[in-house]
């Protein structure tokens, strides 16, 4: 299979779900008038700690300032959510959520062509990293903070990680090459690469840099290599 690199791909749906405006409220109106008017406080303090998180880091971001930003009550965030830890679990969750959601609807255009949806894959991963405000995957950066390992933050990271090489397992397979736990494996540290080195490449040439090393490692598995 001979892979073309490409400058563009299509915006929808390979460019992933509109981003989600996490801007605080904070500056917009009073905590009083944005308690009042707003009946999802849940979600309002979610996408707060969800931008603060991802921006500054877990470790770095206290419940005072995720109060502050999202103009509410420190007991309205503890109803919804008892400790910081919670808070981090959940702004994981949904990011894991989200980044399946657009997996998945990758996939189901690629039903019969594993080597397409791979392709895709690659595709609309490399437009992440061109974002001028991505920061990385939200699940190898909390991991990389947090050193317990029985964290119940750092288990929904290892819960993502496992599944991404249950998913390129099953790829593989469908491909039916000699060895697809190696070449599972081989992607895994491809994707996973990508996302910790998203601020060594230079946007425009990130699609092409994961088309080229799918395209070798294609290779080495069909060679049984």
């Amino acid at each position: 299979m001979r892979i073309r690199p490409t400058h563009r791909s299509p915006q929808s749906p390979g460019a992933g779900p509109a981003p989600v405006d996490r801007t605080s409220a904070a500056s917009k109106r009073s905590p009083k008038t944005a308690v009042e008017l707003t009946p999802d406080v849940r979600k309002r303090i979610l996408d707060t700690a969800s931008t603060l998180f991802y921006q500054r880091g877990v470790r770095a971001v206290g419940v005072d300032l995720v109060v502050q930003e999202a103009a509410v009550a420190k007991t309205s965030l503890y109803r919804h959510f008892p400790t910081k830890d919670d808070l981090i679990v959940a702004f994981l969750e949904r990011e894991d959520l989200e980044f399946w959601a657009l997996w998945d609807s990758i996939a189901g255009q690629h039903p019969d062509d594993p080597a397409g949806e791979l392709v895709a894959h690659m595709r609309w991963i490399g437009e992440r990293l061109a974002r001028s405000n991505y920061r990385g995957c939200p699940q190898i950066n909390v991991a990389a903070e947090l050193a317990e390992e029985d964290h119940p933050a750092r288990q929904v990271s290892k819960r993502h990680m496992q599944a991404l090489r249950s998913r390129l397992h099953g790829i593989a397979k469908r491909l039916r090459v000699r060895r697809p736990d190696q070449l599972a494996a081989q992607l895994a540290v491809l994707v996973n690469g990508a996302f910790v080195s998203s601020g060594l490449l230079n946007p425009k040439e990130a699609t092409d840099v994961l088309l080229g090393s799918l395209e070798a490692l294609m290779e080495g598995a069909r060679a049984g290599r």
